[in-house]
């Protein structure tokens, strides 16, 4: 409840304010020449300017230019309070006065299209979001078991090894042995050794089998 007494309170007392200051401002325009709805245009035009740099004031408090038509303002609307309190003739009132009044609406025009199209302030780098890294963990495996062999058979120390098989010998025919002999005495008289399978084969022209059968036959 003392809440929305005091903020009723604040909002009288600011209509109150405005209520007077725009009327000091009609009073002012009205003396220097701008009869009719000129003269309350002027209070709407400065209170605009004010209320616009204001706010461009609380966007971006840095800013120049706003500060300077915030200033602009306000002393015209204090000196329209002023001079309206009995320090100015309003029924003679100067030249120069007559002019500022005159000039106002161009003044005011070029105020409110520079904090209208004033370059919006750029937005400040945030921080990004903390991330709480996980934790190194170490994950250690176990080797798998070797697979067990079946045990070796015992070899007997009785048991001979067995004999490879015996190549059969591929049958030869006598008078090709006979004339196989030959070579192989003529090879041993000019060489003083035994004719090998391999000369034997290519002197005979017989297969690589048949050759080795009568090597052996020979030997």
């Amino acid at each position: 409840m003392a809440r929305s007494i005091r903020l009723d309170a604040v909002l009288v007392q600011a209509v109150i304010a405005g209520a007077l200051s725009f009327a000091h401002l009609h009073d002012l325009a009205a003396a220097a020449g701008q009869d009719g709805w000129k003269a309350w245009a002027y209070p709407v035009s400065v209170d605009l300017l004010l209320v616009a740099a204001w706010r461009r004031m609380r966007t971006n408090a840095e800013n120049r230019d706003a500060w300077l038509w915030f200033a602009i303002a306000l002393i015209a609307s204090l000196g329209a309070n002023v001079a309206t309190a009995g320090l100015l003739d309003l029924h003679n009132v100067p030249p120069w006065l007559r002019i500022l009044v005159a000039g106002w609406p161009a003044l005011a025009f070029l105020g409110g299209t520079l904090l209208a199209h004033a370059p919006a302030p750029a937005p400040e780098p945030t921080d990004p979001p903390y991330v709480e890294s996980a934790p190194d963990l170490t994950v250690e495996r176990e080797a798998d078991p070797a697979p067990e062999l079946p045990p070796a058979e015992p070899v007997s120390e009785d048991v001979p090894p067995e004999p490879a098989p015996a190549t059969p010998a591929v049958p030869v025919p006598p008078a090709l042995l006979d004339h196989a002999r030959k070579i192989a005495n003529a090879h041993r008289a000019q060489t003083g050794a035994p004719i090998d399978p391999e000369t034997l084969r290519s002197r005979l022209g017989v297969p690589a089998a048949l050759a080795d059968s009568i090597a052996l036959q020979l030997a």
